[in-house]
């Protein structure tokens, strides 16, 4: 049974491909509009850097398209990757101790990621057989306390062949330069 959505395939299919020239526009946002302190820098970054964990986590146990991940986090949270890229943001947002970013994220996410994690559910249905069954099991972005996947263990590999270490580096960027605001 196919659900129906406030957006439509063609809405979903173009803020998906323009996912990364957003990214760079919130970036410069960020950077522009940010004033952090010493306080929120020291209440965000460490909601930052959990959500950079959570990705990391997440990038460890996928093999995209070769096989469901049901594993770590995914056993817990359907999308532990876009979780762990709001929890990221939302640290940022704390840090940055700008309320119109926050607006501006939560837009962001609302408008851009929500439509692309549907759309990456129907290309998972049509996948993998066993998604319909997962999906019933394992909520979308709030995550479950039992874990209901496989236990496999993190894979480093899956981690460096999924570039997360490309979100590292965007967040090691990010609270550079809000330190720097701060202390510059």
């Amino acid at each position: 049974m196919m659900r129906r959505y406030w957006f439509s395939k063609r809405y979903a299919d173009t803020v998906a491909r323009l996912r990364v020239p957003f990214g760079f526009l919130l970036a410069a946002a960020f950077a522009w509009f940010a004033a952090p302190s010493p306080a929120s820098l020291a209440a965000g970054l460490p909601v930052a850097a959990a959500g950079l964990l959570l990705r990391g986590w997440a990038a460890g146990h996928l093999a995209k398209n070769q096989r469901l991940a049901t594993s770590g986090p995914y056993g817990r949270v359907r999308n532990p990757l876009y979780l762990g890229t709001l929890t990221a943001a939302a640290g940022l947002v704390i840090a940055s101790r700008n309320w119109g970013l926050a607006v501006l994220f939560a837009a962001v996410f609302g408008l851009i990621y929500l439509p692309v994690i549907e759309l990456e559910e129907q290309h998972l249905r049509k996948l993998f057989p066993e998604y319909k069954h997962y999906a019933e099991r394992v909520p979308v972005l709030v995550p479950r306390l039992r874990h209901a996947g496989a236990r496999d263990r993190f894979q480093w590999r899956l981690y460096w062949k999924n570039e997360e270490y490309q979100a590292l580096l965007a967040f090691l960027a990010g609270a550079a330069l809000l330190v720097w605001k701060v202390w510059g």
